[in-house]
């Protein structure tokens, strides 16, 4: 079990294996804490898929618009869209994509992160300064590790719950 420090900046993801703990970064990237906060506090987020995972590179999910399956959605949009709220700009920093490093989605558009995320599996430096990095897996990284792997999985795995740890 995680040492939670900030329970504000903090996420509980609740996956089948168990929870993974997440610490946000909120003095990197404020603007992508708040929404990744807000939609967790609405709970946009429970019931979403990981819609692309890559051995070796990373899991994308968080398209709340066509990868919850708990509401019916169509997966086969899944990474397609993103929450009804605007688009993020951009919060580079010099945080390297390390293992167990959240990293916001987009499309070619650097401004352009909405609500998908991606948690790394390994290093991924080629990523560094192309993609804002808010958060880091402080406990239970060998359940991001389990997740089920395809672009799309055929049986995709689901974030169950997430949660701002203040809130749990």
């Amino acid at each position: 079990m995680a040492e939670i420090t900030d329970p504000e900046n903090t996420l509980l993801m609740e996956l089948k294996d168990g929870t993974v703990t997440i610490e946000l970064l909120a003095d990197v990237a404020p603007r992508h804490v708040e929404r990744i906060k807000e939609l967790a506090r609405e709970g946009a987020y429970d019931g979403v898929v990981f819609h692309r995972v890559i051995d070796g590179f990373m899991a994308q999910t968080g398209d709340v618009q066509h990868g919850n399956v708990d509401k019916g959605q169509n997966l086969g949009r899944a990474g397609t869209g993103g929450s009804d709220k605007p688009d993020l700009p951009a919060e580079f920093s010099k945080l390297p994509h390390d293992r167990g490093t959240l990293g916001a989605a987009r499309s070619q558009n650097p401004n352009s992160a909405n609500s998908q995320f991606f948690i790394n599996f390994k290093d991924n430096h080629f990523l560094n300064g192309q993609y804002t990095v808010y958060g880091r897996v402080i406990a239970g990284m060998e359940h991001v590790d389990a997740i089920t792997r395809g672009e799309p999985p055929v049986n995709p795995d689901k974030m169950i719950s997430v949660k701002v740890a203040a809130d749990a």
